[in-house]
């Protein structure tokens, strides 16, 4: 990948995205024109009620569906006219993503949930066991490296999970209710060490969340207004 491209570059960048669903003789406009932009390094918090176009947002971003109009940037790079192979290289290499459930492989440890990524990636299993122990330490799971996920808490697959998205050292991540299916407590510990290994990382993120606690901890709160992205108004 040329890294050259993508200096001082945004590393997303969503431009008068449009996407409409069609169903028989039925059109729906889900988002008409939406901007958004990351900055390195910066949270951004997604509050939106179902329905407006959230999951089709992080969809776009994430280069899991083509806009109808307009274009998707990632650390630099018009997505639109890329191959399908392309599109996955850089899903892969660029964006990382973390969902209300885990997703974990059920019959792999802790540490290998995060060796995978990077070893489909082509980094060598020392170097990817390496950066999997890292970042599990970061997230306090050191002592359960070797832990398949049926033996963790909730919590702590969450935790893994992130780990994993963050493997690849993505530009951007992007962020489903990451901790929606965890108790407040719990919802609290993991989401302080995202965001603190987040913020380490420099990584862009876009966390969508109907917890306004949560989304008042982020850089800025934007939610989605007639197909638009528009900013929420810090609370006085």
């Amino acid at each position: 990948m040329n890294d050259a491209l993508n200096a001082g570059a945004a590393p997303l960048r969503m431009d008068g995205v449009s996407r409409r669903y069609v169903s028989g003789e039925e059109t729906l406009d889900v988002l008409r024109g939406a901007d958004l932009t990351l900055h390195p390094g910066e949270i951004v918090a997604l509050v939106a009620p179902s329905g407006t176009g959230k999951s089709t947002l992080l969809h776009l971003a994430g280069l899991l569906e083509h806009p109808d109009a307009g274009c998707v940037m990632v650390a630099g790079q018009d997505t639109g006219a890329l191959t399908d192979a392309r599109r996955t290289e850089i899903r892969r290499d660029r964006i990382g993503f973390v969902y209300q459930f885990h997703h974990l492989l059920a019959e792999f440890t802790a540490r290998e949930n995060v060796m995978l990524p990077q070893m489909i990636a082509g980094v060598a299993r020392r170097a990817a066991r390496t950066r999997a122990d890292e970042l599990l330490g970061l997230f306090g799971l050191g002592h359960r490296l070797d832990h398949l996920p049926g033996k963790l808490s909730g919590g702590e697959k969450q935790r893994v999970a992130i780990a994993r998205a963050l493997a690849n050292r993505p530009h951007v991540l992007l962020a489903d209710e990451p901790t929606g299916n965890l108790d407040v407590h719990t919802s609290d510990a993991v989401f302080d060490a995202l965001l603190e290994t987040v913020r380490a990382h420099g990584v862009a993120a876009l966390i969508a969340t109907h917890n306004m606690d949560l989304a008042r901890r982020m850089d800025r709160i934007v939610t989605l207004r007639d197909g638009l992205v528009v900013p929420v108004a810090p609370a006085t």
